[in-house]
């Protein structure tokens, strides 16, 4: 009877455990097809930005997008997602499946992260986090500004923008101000 309670005991929590652990984080396809269907019904392109929990740059990358002065612009432009991949050992159950294959096709798989990528809303990427050589395609290996914060850095990210979305002078303002701190 001893070892009846033992083992109800530790089995019990392994079943509730087991029965409640957390779902497997979307596939990288998946989370890139709702976004590309959410950008097409509300006009937007799709920005993709591969973190990890890790990573402090990823943290500042969040921390700008999000920050007041410059949320309601990445909101009104943008469907943002993000894919998880980089994980340390013990949280690689985070990563996203297929999320490490999709940065290899758009070469961010030597760039650190985060690393980010603008879609539109039929899946063309329209532009990167690598700033290239003058004179050379989208092919070419460049180098990733990731959380844009220097100024070469930031003055890219803003073309960038200007490129993909709606900007007016003083949400470009704000970003260049808001970005430029991460420097700090």
């Amino acid at each position: 009877m001893k070892f009846c309670s033992s083992l109800l005991a530790f089995a019990i929590p392994l079943i509730f455990q087991t029965a409640f652990a957390q779902q497997a984080p979307p596939s990288a396809n998946k989370v890139l097809q709702e976004a590309m269907q959410q950008a097409g019904r509300e006009k937007k392109n799709v920005l993709v930005i591969f973190h990890a929990s890790w990573c402090g740059w990823c943290h500042k990358m969040d921390s700008s997008i999000n920050d007041p002065g410059c949320k309601k612009f990445f909101e009104d432009n943008y469907v943002i997602r993000h894919l998880v991949v980089d994980e340390t050992k013990d949280k690689k159950n985070l990563e996203n499946p297929g999320a490490n294959e999709l940065r290899l096709k758009y070469h961010g798989d030597e760039e650190g992260i985060p690393f980010w990528l603008i879609f539109d809303k039929d899946g063309n990427m329209l532009a990167d986090s690598q700033i290239r050589p003058a004179g050379t395609t989208a092919a070419a290996k460049g180098e990733n500004v990731g959380c844009p914060a220097a100024e070469k850095e930031v003055s890219y990210f803003i073309e960038v923008l200007k490129k993909t979305s709606h900007i007016t002078d003083a949400e470009q303002s704000a970003i260049e101000k808001r970005f430029r701190q991460n420097e700090d």
